[in-house]
């Protein structure tokens, strides 16, 4: 009962959850509902490590799920955007014994479930923020297991490699414990902190940063339907809080409206903004921190060491511009291909170990003797560390495309246009973008005697894959270029298409 502590360890009469148009819920009622989650789970079947498919739109009941469903099972958040073939993609790989969506949803998600034969179970909202019931018919005899411990995996997620399918990575309790304490460590959360989320809950970033971190603190969290620059400023008019996280394209939209914001800005003073998940440019550092009047904290993270590996330090502790800070909790390191550590300024792969670190990937051994070499965890980023320790990202091993902190396999986008019956050969690689870093683009070679548009071909993607994954860029060409040993390359294509 691990995650469950955490709710028990509080005053029950603090606030935990808040919401626009719902009541407050407070840490007692929480521990409440996490029982109630726990029984209602157990009476359909499910048991401790059982993975529980949770597609739910952002806001307190997705942010309430994800608590008081690890309690007793593996939850397994989705992103709700998927289209329904993806849904049957993730929920088969990760052989999920029910999905939990809300009451009236109409989410391919349902389809995707009743085609796997897959239990489809319900959540109806309560009055208070995260507060809901669970309906739905059995997945198996009674479980009269007991409460997750330590060890058990408390949530999984897939994370996309370039070269084979997405690997799924367990958290266990004992990870997002960590990580969650690591945060809060970091950013001196405290229970008088509150936390305005705008990050998707699907993702490690806001399930871990915003959520799990400020609860270990005793905190509260307004959460939010999502992302929306139009809103976020009323949104903290009326939550009221001492600090947010976002990726940089979101400050970046914040930022465009802070000037005519002023006043709402000055009313209400945020002790830090955070920024994690992909590397924040120097200038909206700056126009962040004149902006809010407050410092921006900027950190490392990734999936498999449950969020944060590295970050900036509040005042009186160094903050650098351009760099991701220093190891905040586990081991960090920059190692030579032979696996030696390296000293200060000598670039190389960074790896970290420690007990945030997921204990391996989920039947994958290949993967998992690549990425834990040497004993530690290979994160596939290239980099260096300062004399102080602060480590500086100087690019990616890996080629996974970072679409302004969305993370998208190439080799997922090439296997959906290949299914087309004009295309021969495809090669999905990134282009830089002013705003989200890098965007997904497409070089496509065409089976002789075909013809079909770039637009065609977008529309043909759209219908398979979600829409930050689609290629905004589709070149179709008579040949793709290779490299010097005749492979096709991602690296570097770009430029030689004279896109970069």
């Amino acid at each position: 009962m691990i995650l469950k502590s955490l709710l028990d360890a509080r005053l029950p009469g603090d606030t935990a959850l808040l919401a626009s148009g719902r009541e407050p819920l407070s840490y007692g009622q929480f521990s409440a509902l996490a029982e109630d989650v726990f029984a209602a789970l157990r009476r359909r079947g499910l048991s401790r490590n059982d993975k529980l498919a949770i597609v739910l739109p952002n806001g307190p009941d997705m942010a309430a799920a994800f608590v008081a469903s690890a309690c007793a099972v593996t939850a397994a958040p989705l992103n709700p955007a998927y289209r329904e073939d993806e849904f049957r993609f993730y929920m088969d790989d990760l052989k999920a014994k029910a999905l939990l969506v809300e009451e009236g949803s109409t989410s391919p998600a349902i389809a995707a479930a009743q085609r796997l034969g897959i239990p489809v179970l319900t959540l109806t909202p309560g009055p208070e923020a995260g507060a809901f019931n669970i309906s739905g018919d059995a997945v198996a005899p009674p479980s009269v297991q007991g409460y997750a411990e330590e060890g058990d995996i408390a949530l999984v997620l897939h994370t996309s490699g370039t070269t084979s399918r997405p690997k799924i990575v367990p958290l266990t309790h004992g990870n997002l414990l960590a990580s969650a304490n690591n945060i809060r460590n970091t950013l001196q959360l405290t229970e008088k902190d509150r936390c305005l989320n705008i990050m998707p809950l699907f993702h490690i970033h806001g399930l871990m940063a915003a959520v799990l971190a400020t609860l270990t603190a005793g905190g509260s969290v307004f959460a939010t339907p999502g992302f929306n620059a139009l809103k976020f400023f009323a949104q903290v008019e009326e939550a009221r809080p001492t600090w947010y996280t976002a990726v940089p394209t979101m400050h970046q939209a914040i930022l465009s409206r802070a000037e005519r914001n002023g006043e709402i800005i000055r009313a209400n003073p945020l002790r830090f903004i955070r920024s994690s998940s992909a590397s924040l440019p120097v200038p909206v550092f700056h126009a962040l921190e004149e902006a809010f009047g407050c410092p921006v904290i900027e950190a490392y993270a990734m999936t498999e060491n449950a969020h944060q590996m590295t970050s900036n330090q509040l005042p009186p502790g160094k903050r650098k511009p351009g760099f991701v800070g220093c190891a905040a909790g586990p081991m960090v390191a920059v190692m030579a291909p032979d696996g030696r550590i390296l000293s200060a300024h000598e670039e190389g792969e960074v790896v970290t170990r420690g007990p945030n670190v997921t204990p391996g990937y989920e039947n994958n051994p290949k993967a998992n003797e690549a990425g834990f070499a040497f004993g530690w965890f290979h994160t596939g980023d290239q980099g260096f560390m300062d004399e102080d320790g602060y480590l500086k990202i100087t690019g990616r091993l890996k080629e996974i495309i970072n679409r302004g902190g969305e993370k998208i396999a190439p080799m997922e986008v090439d296997e959906v246009l290949m299914e087309h019956e004009a295309v021969a050969q495809v090669v999905t690689f990134a282009m830089p973008h002013d705003k989200l870093g890098e965007e997904v683009a497409a070089a496509v070679v065409l089976r002789e005697g075909k013809t079909v548009t770039e637009r065609e071909l977008q529309d043909f993607a759209n219908g398979r894959l979600a829409a930050f994954k689609v290629p905004k860029k589709i070149m179709i060409l008579d040949e793709i270029p290779k490299g010097a040993t005749g492979k096709l390359q991602r690296i570097g294509l770009a430029q030689k298409l004279g896109l970069a």
